[in-house]
């Protein structure tokens, strides 16, 4: 229960800075953040304590097992959080070179 409390406060701290800077690199870092909190409680759903790996062999048939899923949509949700932290970090760079600043409110106010 205390992980689950300090994946939400990870989300939390994520959200804030997503919130509050106003630096293009820092908001992206923010949602890398949240997301990393969210893998985090994912993998939290598919654990269970004492269990093994979903591998039957027929010899033990009171065993308890852990379930495989949450681990593969994690797998996939990396994967995809990369290439999105990829593409925003390519547009922060393309503003970068075209405004030269990170500052979202400069962007703003700038035309053209």
């Amino acid at each position: 229960m205390t992980v689950n409390i300090l994946c939400f406060i990870l989300f939390l701290v994520g959200l804030y800075g997503l919130i509050t800077r106003r630096n293009l690199v820092k908001i992206v870092i923010s949602l890398s953040i949240m997301e990393f909190s969210l893998f985090i409680f994912l993998e939290l759903v598919g654990y269970i304590d004492g269990g093994i790996a979903p591998i039957i062999t027929g010899q033990d048939a009171n065993a308890v097992y852990v379930d495989p899923l949450p681990q593969a949509m994690i797998l996939t949700a990396i994967v995809i959080g990369l290439a999105t932290t990829a593409m925003l970090m390519a547009i922060a760079i393309r503003l970068y070179r075209k405004y030269k600043t990170f500052d979202i409110r400069e962007i703003k106010n700038l035309k053209g």
